[in-house]
Order: structure tokens, then C-alpha cells, then sequence
């Protein structure tokens, strides 16, 4: 899993536009982290035997829920 650190000291008042455009590909990039944190946990979960999906609580229909972190 990835880490990315968003967190800066504002030398001013506001943010204006530096700050937005900063924040705005602060947010792409953590769309791409999570998308691909998504990916390699749907592969691994898939590259599992049925037998070993079961063995930790799961069914191949859980896949993608348990990859999106919708649960």
C-alpha cells in the first residue's frame, strides 16, 4: 500500500489558485493509489483456490465489494 503525504504548512492567508491546482493533483494522485490498491488486492483475491477463499470467510462473489472497500 502506498502513502502519500498531503499535508502542508499554508505560508498565507489562503490558498488561492497554487494551493488548488496543489490540491487537485493531490486528488488524482490518491484516485491512482486507490485504484491500484484495488487492483492488486482483486488480483491476489482471485489467484486464491476456492477452498482458500473460504478458509478466511469469503466466496468469489466477495471479490470485488471486499477490493472496492465497500464492506
Amino acid at each position: 500500500m502506498a502513502a502519500l503525504d498531503s499535508t502542508r504548512i499554508a505560508t498565507t492567508g489562503s490558498f488561492g489558485l497554487v494551493g488548488r491546482i496543489g490540491a487537485f493533483f493531490t486528488s488524482v494522485a490518491h484516485a491512482a493509489v486507490d485504484w491500484n490498491d484495488a487492483r492488486v488486492t482483486r488480483n491476489v483475491l482471485t489467484g486464491l483456490s476456492d477452498r482458500e477463499l473460504d478458509d478466511i470467510g469469503l466466496c468469489r462473489g466477495d471479490i470485488d465489494v471486499i477490493a472496492e472497500g465497500r464492506r
